[in-house]
Formats: C-alpha cells, structure tokens, sequence
C-alpha cells in the first residue's frame, strides 16, 4: 500500500504508476472489483482552513470525519447532509474519512431535506490520472468560475481523479429534535403517511419506515417553540393514519444515529443491497423480493435497504421500474450497470479524466 503524506507525493505516485491503481480512503466501504496496488489518501489529513462565522470548512481527504464533527461541534456547527457510518453494517473497519465520504456521495436521512453531499461541497482540489493536480471551486459559497466539476467528482469514486482537498458549507446546529412515530402500516400506507408528511410546511427532515417493527417514523428540527407547534400540525394532518406516539429529544436523535448507519442489520447474514427508487415505486419492489429478504425504507420511501439471501438478484425484483441496485456487501457486490447512453457518457469522462485507466479500473464497469 502506497500512502502519500502529501497532495505532491500522490501526484508522484500516480504519474509514476506503471499498473493500475486502487484508491482507498478510510477503507469502510469496499465495494465492485477494483484493480491494482492500494493508494490511500490516509496521509493526507488535517483541517486546512475553518470559518465558523462564513460557514466554511475546507480540509484534507485523509482526514477522518470524527476529527471534521468535533471541529464543528464546538462552534455548534454541522455538515449538512448528515454523513453515515456503515462499519457495522458492512462488517468492515477503518476510519470513515472526508474524502471518503465524498467519492462515494454518502449522504444520511437528511438528504431530503439539505440535499446530498454534492450539494454542500463548495471546492475539490485532486490528482487526475496523469498526475496533474487539479482545483475546481473555491473556498467560499459565492465561487461561480469554470466547470462544476466539485459535482462531478463527488460520488466518483475515485475514477475520475483522487481527492486530496475538500471544502463544504456547513450549518448551524439544531437546537431540539422530535420524531412522530406511527405504529402498524404497511409500506404502501407508510409511504403515503411519509409522503404527506415531506408534502406539508412543517419541515419534516427524515421519514423512514421500518416493517419488521411496524414503525412509520417522521424527525422534526429547529426551535423547540417551532418543534412544538409543527409537531402538533404534524399530528393533526396526519390523524388518519392511526396510532402515534412523540419521541423527543436524545431519544429521537439516537434513533436516526441508528437508522442512518442501519444499524438494526449490523450483523445479519446476507447480501447488502441499497436500492433507489422513486418513494410511489417502493411497494412494487418489495413486492418482487425474494423469500427470506428482509427491508427498511429511508428517504421517504426513496432508498430501500435490503438484507437478502447470499447470491440473490435483487435487480429483478425492480421488475422494469426505474431506478438503481448496488450491492454493497456479497459476492455480486458491485454498482447497477448503467443504460447505454449512461456508459457512453461515463467512458467519455474516464478518457478525459484518467486516459491511461488506472483509477480504481473496472470499479464501476
């Protein structure tokens, strides 16, 4: 394993590589058949640049996400998109790093309120796969020179160049939390309560489902004045979908901790997979599962986690509805293969980007 301390000594090593190569960050989430020597983005770490009062945050890929929440801790400070963590999950450990979680565009429940990860990035700088070193961006919100290729590069995972420096907004913290939970749905009444619910002005910031214990859950943030009032217009608007109870504070929070990262699959045989579907879709999905799949919804319906029999296609089960599933832990554990045009598009961008092909090859087809 190569592991550079410095954005030169990666630029060196991947114009210098003879083979291909297989960029790492942390090493929390193995996924598809890249080739190569290892190439880690462990060395490069620490906080190069910290605004509390601009709302910017600009550090290195290596550095670990722990480091990037305590950081903005103090400040009462976040990211935005409520990055997970998926070691239990995928039985796998490391350190989740920022550069990382960026390559793979991971994004928590948040992300149907606040948007992805690619949409809080404000700069990337990287090494592209003849060793030129590339900044794309800047280091404050109001940067519109060039090409966005900050959105590019995120969720590339490492194909199109590998990370050495990531800049984001952040925001403030969240002064109270509440989550409204609803007891005995099925998905296709779960989904439309959720659905409601991200329809309304209350401001509904998570919405999973979870059929094994039968509960519909909806996050609330913000002001406990404001909590309180959207809290009770919540229930109201959502009076016929039966049974509720409120669960406050560090309870609510320790809820989404545990159903970002997935926690309650942490440890169960099977396959991994991670299915995106339109949320009106995701009844049709399950429909088609195979015996012995077991499930949650997150994202209002939007991203169905799956826990399936070893070597189980969950791909059929999308039965011609559109949408993407990756396996991420399994022996068929690679992406959703792209349309035609998609591909085209994709082996254009990998020419431009890596013209001898040695970033992460064969990864993602």
């Amino acid at each position: 394993m190569m592991t550079p301390d410095s954005e030169a000594a990666l630029a060196e090593a991947v114009e210098g590589a003879k083979d291909t190569l297989r960029i790492q960050g942390g090493g929390t989430r193995p996924i598809g058949h890249a080739e190569g020597e290892v190439l880690s983005t462990a060395g490069l770490s620490g906080i190069e640049l910290y605004e509390p009062g601009a709302l910017t945050l600009v550090a290195k890929a290596g550095t670990p996400v722990a480091v990037i929440e305590a950081a903005l801790a103090k400040e009462n400070q976040r990211l935005p998109f409520e990055p997970m963590d998926h070691r239990a999950l995928l039985g796998t450990s490391g350190e989740p790093t920022i550069g990382g979680v960026v390559a793979t565009n991971a994004s928590g429940p948040r992300r149907i309120q606040a948007g992805a990860c690619r949409d809080s990035l404000i700069g990337v700088r990287y090494v592209d796969g003849q060793g030129g070193v590339i900044k794309n961006g800047g280091r404050v919100m109001k940067n519109v020179t060039g090409y966005d290729l900050v959105k590019l590069l995120a969720g590339s995972y490492g194909t199109l160049g590998v990370l050495t420096e990531v800049g984001f907004k952040v925001l403030p913290g969240i002064e109270a939390t509440a989550t409204l939970v609803l007891h005995g749905l099925d998905v296709t009444r779960a989904v439309e309560a959720m659905s409601k619910a991200l329809g309304s002005p209350f401001e509904i910031s998570a919405a999973a489902h979870f059929p094994e214990t039968g509960k519909t859950t909806l996050r609330l943030e913000g002001f406990e004045a404001s909590v309180k009032y959207r809290m009770a217009q919540l229930r109201a608007l959502l009076d016929g979908f039966g049974d509720m109870e409120e669960v406050l504070g560090n309870a609510s929070k320790e809820h989404w901790v545990a159903a970002r990262d997935v926690t309650h699959f942490a440890g169960v045989e099977g396959d991994i997979w991670r299915v995106s579907v339109k949320p009106s879709d995701a009844a049709g999905v399950i429909k088609h599962l195979p015996d012995g799949a077991r499930l949650s919804l997150d994202w209002g319906g939007g991203l169905i986690w799956v826990v399936a029999p070893r070597g189980a296609d969950i791909r059929a089960a999308m039965n011609g509805i559109a949408g993407h599933a990756t396996c991420l832990r399994g022996n068929a554990a690679t992406f959703h293969p792209e349309s035609a045009p998609l591909a085209a598009i994709s082996q254009g961008l990998r020419e431009k980007f890596d013209p001898r092909g040695i970033l992460n090859t064969g990864l993602m087809g």
